[in-house]
């Protein structure tokens, strides 16, 4: 029979008592997540199937409410030849995902060797990471100008530019339509590099050394080891960065609001700047919601690719 206190109550089993306490503790956590991301996320899912404008108003002088559209909002999607642009835009900026990814591992290699001042370069390239974008933006903003340091360094000192376009000494990093989508993905790439570069140290500092160190002894090169021992042994932490990098390109926005505000000519406008402009610019928050749940199903569908490559052996053990 279950041992009762004195007051005829059973006594709270010890794992119980634990597991209450544990989730006492999680409760102010859980109430700011369901409060800040599921009911927003919720919300969101549901205000896309609805026509409304935070602005617009009754006969009465009253805001007018939702009103439920169906697959409107979709239907009205597939036709707006911005959401093509926008999407194209934003698939394109993919591109940056094999760059950093590769110099991430190498600065992360580097810094994991025996070299002089390590400390400092590490604590060097990972400032930018927690630097404001705000604060990047404004400072690649003058570096780009056409009077700014990139083209002086070019066509100055290494006369790249009027090798490149004939009679010219200046390029139009953010102005050019064909050109700036890049030169932001160059601010994306240098200001990610730090913190990939941390994963991908973590990833190898778990590699046990001794197998390195055996295909050594057997002769192999130390491009061989990377490509036979270390590559595969990190496999785990390319996945994670993959996906990360992947999803992090798809939803780009500060970089673009900072430095080009989807222009020129929407050379540079992405999916999410585009969501951002329905809301908060023209307050048609049905018509956003219903393209922030576009952008999460390609989302979805990036990081199902991601996972079935490295589950399915993208990167194999030699």
């Amino acid at each position: 029979m279950r041992e009762k206190a004195s007051s005829g109550k059973p006594k709270m089993n010890q794992k119980t008592k634990h597991a209450l306490i544990a989730y006492l503790f999680l409760l102010p956590a859980i109430v700011i997540l369901i409060v800040f991301t599921y009911y927003p996320i919720i919300y969101g899912v549901v205000l896309g199937f609805y026509d409304y404008n935070m602005i617009k108003t009754l006969d009465n002088g009253n805001l007018a409410p939702p009103v439920f559209v169906g697959i409107k909002n979709f239907l009205k999607i597939f036709k707006d030849p911005y959401f093509y642009q926008a999407l194209k835009n934003s698939f394109l900026y993919l591109i940056v995902v094999p760059f950093i990814q590769l110099l991430s591992i190498l600065m992360a290699m580097a810094m994991n060797s025996n070299i002089r001042g390590k400390t400092f370069f590490r604590t060097a390239y990972y400032i930018p990471v927690i630097t404001s974008i705000v604060v990047v933006g404004i400072v690649w903003q003058w570096i780009f100008a056409t009077d700014g340091a990139m083209n002086f360094i070019l066509n100055k000192f290494l006369h790249i530019i009027p090798f490149v376009h004939a009679g010219s000494i200046s390029m139009h990093w953010l102005t050019d339509k064909n050109i700036a989508l890049f030169s932001v993905m160059f601010v994306t790439l240098w200001q990610g590099l730090g913190y990939y570069m941390v994963l991908y140290l973590a990833g190898l500092q778990s590699i046990n050394q001794e197998f390195e160190e055996a295909a050594r002894i057997d002769g192999a090169s130390r491009f061989q080891v990377f490509i036979s021992i270390t590559l595969p042994l990190l496999k785990p932490s390319i996945a994670l960065c993959s996906i990360i990098s992947c999803i992090s390109a798809l939803k780009v926005f500060g970089e673009i609001y900072v430095m080009t505000q989807g222009g020129p000519e929407h050379g540079t406008l992405t999916m999410v700047y585009y969501i951002f402009g329905k809301a908060f610019n023209e307050f048609n928050m049905g018509y956003a919601s219903a393209l922030a749940l576009v952008l999460a199903v390609f989302v979805g569908a990036i990081s199902y690719i991601n996972i079935r490559f490295f589950r399915e052996g993208g990167l194999k053990y030699y």
